[in-house]
């Protein structure tokens, strides 16, 4: 049979982060969140318009797909669910009546639901008789397959071990594979409900942050304390294998059968309540943060070593949502139990969406593997792109006042601006897909900028003033900045800054506690210079992104660093941007100063002031 030429749809969704992708003839097309279109974050609902992107903009439909594959098999979580229940009951019996609810209205019956949600987006886009039964047939994945192969298929690596480490699949929390050219296998799992990912994630709600989103914060606040409850953690609450493997003791968590995640019995252990959101957070709050951190780093060091003991492999793949942790990442690259490490930029449930239907690709369909020297993922910018055509008509609709450039006049202007201390919306190409932004969907500032971190944080991106932000550095440059040598294109490495850069503190420094330290001027870019010195790095590729990779040599040679600010084109609570509408208002919205869309600039005095949302809506007539 000639399995040439396949166009596969994977979809993630129900749970958090719904996405779909399109694979083509084992090509990674196009790849996109949900969020980004509804402006939910985190939306887990069905990905219809992401699936009508991915289709609109191959100018196909669903005639054209001979595939869609769900990234799980949900029999099989519905499985876990009913033994995890009935093991615990009568605990639980409000969160098993609310989940089951759920379950017999969509879940349990999936393939019809997914049916139902493909015909309504065919007959959106099409003004043809769509017969449902030509629909293409439905797949299933299994979530961790799904995991491993994101983060394999899409690696430079002919082979390779793969640790996909989450909160759950269907069972498996934390699984080990080995990838070798088309085959995936399966070498060992571990089980829920002892999950690495879950016990990240309850420390996350301890500290008053929200599960499923507020992690990267609680890692964020870690390097603020100290870890003193390293042993703690260990002899209560996780017994750690000298080989990786760990057992939760479950007395201290509720995860497993209710809406907490903690129990009494966690609070008493560490001698206070969980921390309300909005809150105050103390020192003990970020001594936390750095000893459930610095327990999560033992357990992945650990695991690799027993990995590479196992397999004998010199690279290695991660993905699940516990390999977004970029600190452990970076502990783990210095370690060099393994030559070569790559990550998937989407490891999260989103990210399955991409590895389901490579699953189904070479798995189901049998076909070869093609590798790429640098990797596949076409620097994740698979998301929408806008033209300078339909820019215009979208700012001239508004009445906004802008100018256009050509690139070389563009970059030179922006370096100039962000050398005067300006910020900066950069609104360029394809949107990244995943949850960072790589200079599709940035905010920039000048990392010189002494007060560039507290500018950004409190009146662009509306967040929490201990946040740090991350460098985006010519690639070729990184090791004259930072203690890394790798590259890091997907912003998920944290290194040290060049000793060279730093500035060593005097005794005034071991005085101040948590937040106190912020202020403190540690180097010579002191707003990506996280308060132990790191920074999580981004490494910028003329291949991948040459219009982000010329700014930054515009930048240099305005200033002679090689380095930009960049965080998220956000403000908290909301996806990163993906039309010119959604950048517009957010620019509008805040006191950024300037915005850039494609080769369009618009200066923030220039703007006539909008007083409220009902006046905002009123003025977005084209999108």
């Amino acid at each position: 049979m000639d399995f040439k030429n396949k166009k596969i749809i994977g979809i993630s969704c129900f749970y958090h982060d719904s996405a779909a992708a399109l694979v083509n003839n084992g090509e990674i097309v196009c790849a996109v969140q949900e969020e980004r279109f509804t402006r939910i974050k985190h939306d887990s609902s069905f990905p219809k318009e992401a699936i009508k992107f991915c289709l609109e903009s191959e100018n196909i439909t669903f005639n054209d797909i001979d595939s869609i594959v769900y990234y799980e098999k949900p029999l099989l979580t519905f499985e876990r669910l009913l033994e995890t229940y009935i093991s615990t009951a009568p605990r639980g019996i409000r969160s098993f009546i609310a989940a089951m609810q759920i379950w017999l209205k969509k879940k349990l019956f999936l393939k019809t639901e997914i049916k139902k949600q493909c015909l309504e987006i065919q007959n959106s886009i099409s003004t043809n008789n769509f017969d449902k039964k030509d629909l293409p047939e439905i797949l299933f994945s299994e979530h961790h397959l799904s995991h491993a192969a994101s983060a394999f298929y899409p690696s430079p690596f002919k082979n390779a071990a793969i640790l996909c480490m989450d909160g759950v699949g269907e069972w498996a929390t934390t699984s080990v594979w080995r990838g070798n050219g088309k085959d995936i296998d399966l070498l060992w799992q571990i089980d829920f409900p002892h999950s690495l990912g879950l016990l990240y994630s309850a420390f996350t709600y301890y500290c008053g942050f929200k599960v499923n989103s507020g992690e990267y914060k609680l890692m964020g606040l870690a390097p603020y304390g100290k870890s003193i409850y390293v042993e703690k953690i260990k002899k209560y609450l996780i017994d750690i294998k000298s080989d990786g493997t760990f057992h939760l003791n479950m007395k201290y968590f509720k995860f497993h059968r209710g809406f907490r995640m903690t129990s009494s019995k966690f609070d008493k252990l560490f001698g206070n309540p969980p921390r309300k959101p909005e809150t105050e957070l103390t020192q003990f709050h970020m001594d936390i943060a750095a000893s459930i951190q610095a327990v999560i780093e033992d357990v992945i060091i650990l695991l690799a070593q027993s990995i590479k003991n196992e397999t004998g492999e010199k690279n290695l793949c991660l993905s699940g949502g516990v390999a977004l942790n970029c600190v452990a990442n970076g502990k783990l690259l210095k370690t060099k139990i393994f030559e070569n490490i790559w990550i998937q930029p989407a490891s999260g449930d989103a990210g399955n969406a991409i590895g389901a239907g490579l699953a189904v690709w070479h798995k189901h369909f049998n076909n070869k593997r093609k590798v790429s020297l640098s990797d596949s993922m076409k620097g994740s910018y698979l998301g929408p792109s806008f033209t300078n055509t339909y820019i215009k008509k979208f700012l001239i609709n508004q009445k906004a006042k802008f100018k256009k450039f050509d690139d070389n006049d563009l970059f030179k202007l922006t370096a100039d601006l962000l050398d005067k201390g300006k910020v900066i919306g950069w609104f360029s190409g394809k949107m990244e897909f995943g949850p960072r932004a790589l200079g599709a969907r940035s905010i920039i500032g000048d990392p010189r900028n002494v007060k560039m971190q507290s500018i950004m944080n409190l009146k662009i991106k509306y967040r929490e003033s201990f946040r740090p932000f991350a460098p985006a550095v010519l690639e070729e440059e990184i090791s004259n900045y930072f203690e890394c040598e790798k590259k890091s294109p997907y912003m998920l490495l944290v290194s040290e800054v060049k000793k060279n850069l730093c500035i060593k503190m005097g005794k005034e420094h071991d005085k101040l506690f948590g937040i106190d330290k912020l202020n403190l001027i540690r180097s010579t870019l002191p707003a990506i210079t996280h308060v132990d010195y790191s920074a999580r790095i981004q490494t910028v590729s003329l291949k991948t992104n040459p219009r982000f990779y010329n700014l930054i040599k515009a930048f240099k040679k305005k200033t002679s660093i090689p380095v930009l600010v960049n965080t998220s084109f956000n403000v908290r609570g909301e996806p990163i941007v993906c039309t010119p509408k959604d950048a517009y208002l957010c620019f509008m919205r805040t006191e950024m100063d300037v915005l850039i869309l494609q080769n369009y600039i618009l200066y923030k005095e220039d703007q006539t002031k909008l007083e409220n949302d009902v006046e905002w809506e009123k003025t977005f007539q084209l999108d």
